[in-house]
């Protein structure tokens, strides 16, 4: 069995470094005369004086150690160095704890708050935050939520268990349970199962519905209504991006707060007003360990249902 290769660098902040691995060697020999040139080339968003700077300060290190700024370039070599950190806008909400033991952190995810690292949104992640305040270095995600969705999410402590907890998620056996609040629209006959084709293309923001083979199902359920809204119970059997969304635009009954659906409105990342109205609530499982059924149950309410003035605000002061 090939032994897991480890970083020669701690992690940042809650954060592991950057693992880059240099391409073998075409017939025609190297195309790049230093690792400089092939890191350059490798990563066309980081100025190349940026490149120079990090080599400069050994901040890029292959597994001898730091990379001279003249290093010749070495086919299937592994590189790691930290990125530089964007400047974050904080999100001003704390992580609720669900659920700790040796093995599962459950937690209430705040909206405006991303699961994972990517793109502008880094420290001001779950992931990070959760792995700094906890003192828990190899936390990892056993699935996600989007940034304006609010509710359970599952970590694995420890990465050798990740694996079965994520294969859960990807095999569609965990059940999983939705509450979202929107127009209340008496003609809409509840239950019904939504059914169609949902589609993300990559480098488009929304994910859209077309013709042709079913992809996205999900349950609705009408929980309860009052003075022009109603709280919907909704569970899917599927997981396209933004499934739940699209398939309450559909049925004529956005969800309150979204900015996708059904008009794309740009909001600057650190407007904390009016969030999305929608709220993972349950996860029941079968532990692939202990074969124990397991049932988490959110400590959340959506705040346009409990008051629906307070989050009309311009706003929000920590609540869902």
């Amino acid at each position: 069995m090939r032994r897991k290769l480890t970083s020669p660098l701690p992690q940042r902040h809650g954060l592991d470094p950057v693992r880059l691995r240099t391409p073998a060697l075409s017939p025609e020999g190297p195309r790049w005369a230093t690792m400089r040139d092939h890191l350059v080339e490798r990563l066309p968003r980081v100025d190349p004086s940026r490149i120079d700077a990090m080599l400069r300060e050994e901040r890029i290190v292959d597994r001898r150690g730091p990379l001279a700024p003249d290093a010749p370039f070495v086919p299937e070599e592994f590189l790691w160095f930290h990125r530089d950190l964007p400047d974050e806008a904080p999100v001003p909400f704390e992580i609720g704890i669900v659920h700790r033991d040796d093995h599962l952190l459950v937690v209430d995810k705040p909206h405006f708050l991303a699961t994972i690292p990517r793109g502008s949104h880094i420290l001001e992640t779950a992931l990070v935050r959760l792995r700094r305040e906890l003192d828990l270095p190899t936390l990892s995600p056993a699935h996600r939520l989007d940034r304006p969705t609010a509710g359970l999410l599952m970590f694995v402590v420890h990465r050798e268990r990740r694996g079965a907890y994520q294969t859960l998620f990807r095999d569609r056996h965990v059940r999983k349970t939705y509450e979202a609040v929107a127009r209340y629209d008496p003609a809409l006959a509840l239950p019904r199962t939504v059914r169609s084709r949902i589609v993300k293309d990559r480098g488009v923001i929304r994910a859209y519905e077309e013709a042709g083979p079913v992809n996205a199902i999900t349950h609705v359920e009408l929980l309860a209504h009052r003075d022009g809204l109603a709280r919907y119970r909704l569970l899917p059997e599927t997981g396209r991006t933004h499934q739940l969304r699209v398939h309450m635009n559909g049925l004529d009954v956005p969800i309150l707060g979204d900015d996708f659906f059904p008009v794309l409105t740009e909001k600057p990342l650190d407007d904390f007003s009016r969030p999305l109205q929608l709220l993972a609530s349950s996860l029941e499982f079968r532990d692939p360990f202990s074969g124990a059924l397991r049932r988490f149950t959110t400590r959340l309410e959506l705040q346009a249902w409990t008051s629906y003035e307070e989050w009309a605000s311009a706003r929000t002061e920590g609540r869902t």
